[in-house]
């Protein structure tokens, strides 16, 4: 699928095409997109004389950005202590079957990816799940259906 160079093309000059704010242009493309297209990379090598495999490497190693396209919505479960003892395990599994996506991936529908995370930092919430930036504290199997509801 080809995607709409223009979109880079007025990212890059919001940054005045300063190569030093590569990853503030890479995360509004990541807004934009839901992801980085490959199309938005080269263009971002071709005009900041950035070569492509540094574009790469950034992209590949900030969790923030994905190279395949993500959903409208992002579930993060969180997994870290608190979470993990307080059945975030059992969360993370009803939303896989609720939404019937494995962890890691994208909706067919393209609404929502669902991923596990260590942390949100919000440990007297457990299980907190995230919904894009919102916090969704004590969660039970019951309110996932809930949950999902707020964002169809």
């Amino acid at each position: 699928m080809d995607y709409d160079v223009t979109q880079v093309d007025k990212v890059m000059e919001d940054y005045g095409k300063n190569p030093v704010s590569i990853i503030g242009m890479l995360q509004d493309i990541q807004t934009r997109f839901r992801f980085i297209p490959r199309e938005a990379v080269r263009r971002l090598s071709e005009v900041l004389n950035i070569p492509e495999s540094q574009i790469y490497h950034i992209v590949t190693f900030y969790k923030a950005f994905s190279l395949v396209a993500r959903g409208k919505h992002e579930i993060r479960v969180c997994l870290g202590t608190a979470c993990h003892i307080s059945g975030g395990k059992r969360i993370a599994e009803g939303f896989e079957n609720t939404l019937n996506v494995q962890t890691g991936h994208t909706t067919k529908d393209g609404q929502f990816t669902l991923e596990t995370v260590n942390c949100v930092g919000a440990c007297g919430l457990a299980p907190v799940v995230m919904v894009d930036e919102e916090v969704h504290g004590m969660v039970k199997p019951s309110k996932i259906a809930e949950i999902l509801g707020h964002y169809k």
